[in-house]
């Protein structure tokens, strides 16, 4: 009996026929579209201005020192406020996961802030820190600090309560058991958590940035709206998605590195 071929394995037949510039596909595009409309003379320089022009102005932006000034501030804002905004997520998270009496005392007020768009926080701020660094990474910690307390909650009350049932029994101490117990079973979720978060977090500083800052992204926009220079305002947009971007893939590659173990 002839024996029949063995059939492709799924995940290689799903990728034999895929390009590694597929995803290049959407933002040429894009790119192509924004130029030909430019061209057409539809709209006036002043109000849309070419790709090919956004481009100069990010090379001589690059080539000053300005753009790194900025990136190098926005970056700066972001790292030490969501250093701040993750190390309390996640204390306040598990608090109120491992304690009914904090959850009682702490959850209505956390879940009814949760529901305020951050935003809404920037002139209660503002007033209280001021427009100095001290508000911008204020508002990115905050930024920050409800996604991860929200998912280091949830993913430690998804613990099952028998894994500490067993702890009890054995008498394990309270670090061995959040090395043991919590970490193992809760790094899945507590990166997603991180990732949303971060992304978030960039986000919320650009946007605060707009509105009172001195430099960074959001402030190069601003300040490009002002002088009604386009370039430079679809300059720091191309930026800061491409940053967002970044930010996003980074974490996921973490994400999925860390977690690794759990389909080995």
């Amino acid at each position: 009996m002839a024996s029949r071929p063995l059939p492709l394995p799924a995940p290689a037949a799903a990728t034999a026929g895929r390009s590694p510039f597929a995803p290049l596909a959407a933002p040429l595009s894009l790119l192509a579209v924004w130029q030909l409309a430019c061209m057409s003379g539809l709209f006036p320089p002043q109000v849309l201005v070419p790709p090919s022009e956004v481009a100069r102005t990010l090379w001589l932006m690059a080539g000053s020192g300005e753009l790194e000034r900025h990136i190098g501030d926005s970056l700066y804002r972001l790292a030490f406020g969501f250093a701040i905004g993750a190390l309390a997520g996640l204390a306040f998270g598990a608090a109120i996961a491992l304690s009914r009496l904090a959850e009682a005392a702490f959850s209505p007020l956390f879940l009814t802030l949760w529901q305020v768009p951050v935003i809404a926080f920037i002139p209660t701020m503002v007033l209280f820190l001021g427009i100095n660094e001290p508000f911008k990474i204020a508002i990115v910690a905050v930024a920050a600090f409800f996604p991860i307390a929200l998912a280091t909650f949830d993913a430690v009350r998804g613990v099952p309560r028998a894994w500490f049932e067993v702890a009890r029994v054995y008498r394990t101490r309270l670090p061995d058991l959040v090395r043991r117990i919590l970490i193992p079973a809760t790094v899945p979720a507590v990166l997603t958590g991180l990732r949303i978060a971060l992304t978030r977090a960039w986000i919320v500083l650009v946007a605060a940035e707009l509105l009172a800052a001195d430099s960074g992204i959001g402030q190069m926009m601003e300040m490009g709206r002002q002088l009604f220079q386009l370039d430079v305002v679809l300059a720091g947009v191309v930026v800061s998605g491409l940053i967002g971007f970044l930010l996003d893939r980074g974490a996921r590659e973490i994400e999925r590195r860390a977690t690794k173990w759990r389909t080995a």
